[in-house]
């Protein structure tokens, strides 16, 4: 069975995730080279271990750049350390001033205490770029290659931890506030004020992103192994905990050729796997691909596992 509803107008935002090693890369790859060629669509990459530029063999890296030879396709690899570096460095007048008065610290303490790193916020700077791009409206498709599995995990549940960071920064602005209110008898909003309810902004937006099913839609992607097997039920858990609904399920590398000696074993040993797969997720929409003689790279190999996708 064929990607469905991948050409509707209402989704924007297309989220590949799944065991290392399954192929989501290819699969993102090939779903944004189908999108392109009917929407102006921008393939993104939230894995530090970044083979979008392998998939297309060209430099990518963490500009937005055009995929040659495509008209409508266009290619980022995002570097979340380096997000969150910037965003320091532009905010860091807020920082300051929301630590300076919300707490007791030194100038040692705040220098340390701006140092450390707030959980979740590698991933949040990660979807602060991607919103920060879609609230431009340069593109009409969204594809987002994720990291394996515990990273993608982290990345879905980074807006709640980032949340609880902003709740605790904001109890102790209220304390603060309460406190120049009581001997000043006024209190006019600062930019610390100003930086939290732009980061409230900000979770809010990704969350109501990832949770919109008419604007995004999660594809697991698995193999029919033993351990892909075994972690891509407890990510398809996780997800559902996490109020993402997930409709579609990629099986790659499937082996269909009973040619050779190595085939057939191969395709003995992955049907009780295929069985098992369609028990447990049998209510999802499931897509075969078959497992390819050599590795997928360039434009030609990503058209191939495209008509398998669609």
């Amino acid at each position: 069975m064929p990607l469905r509803n991948i050409l509707d107008p209402a989704l924007k935002i297309i989220l590949f995730g799944g065991k290392g090693g399954v192929g989501k890369t290819t699969s993102a790859s090939a779903t944004a080279l189908y999108l392109a060629r009917s929407y102006k669509t921008l393939l993104i990459s939230t894995d530090p271990a970044h083979s979008l530029s392998d998939s297309f063999e060209q430099s990518i890296g963490d500009s937005i750049t055009q995929i040659e030879g495509v008209e409508r396709l266009y290619a980022l690899e995002i570097d979340a350390e380096k997000a969150y570096a910037k965003f320091q460095l532009e905010h860091e007048p807020e920082l300051r001033k929301l630590i300076d008065t919300s707490t007791n610290l030194d100038e040692e303490d705040i220098k340390s205490f701006m140092s450390m790193p707030i959980p979740g916020v590698d991933e949040v700077m990660g979807f602060k770029t991607i919103v920060d791009i879609i609230d431009q409206a340069n593109f009409e498709k969204y594809v987002i290659d994720t990291a394996p599995t515990g990273h993608a995990l982290r990345l879905m549940t980074s807006p709640e931890l980032f949340d609880d960071w902003i709740k605790i920064m904001a109890q102790l602005r209220w304390k603060y506030r309460y406190m120049v209110t009581r001997f000043a008898g006024d209190y006019k909003p600062d930019e610390g004020d100003d930086f939290l309810f732009s980061m409230k902004k900000t979770v809010r937006k990704v969350q109501k992103l990832l949770q919109d099913t008419s604007q995004s839609e999660f594809i697991v992607v698995t193999i029919p192994e033993a351990m892909a097997l075994e972690e891509t039920k407890r990510f398809l858990l996780q997800l559902q905990k996490l109020n993402v609904v997930v409709k579609q399920l990629i099986i790659n590398n499937v082996m269909v050729s009973e040619g050779c000696d190595f085939c057939r074993q191969r395709k003995q040993s992955q049907s009780r796997y295929l069985e098992t797969l369609y028990d447990m997720f049998g209510k999802l929409e499931i897509t075969m691909v078959q497992q390819r003689p050599t590795e997928v790279r360039g434009i030609s190999g990503l058209e191939v596992i495209m008509h398998h996708l669609f």
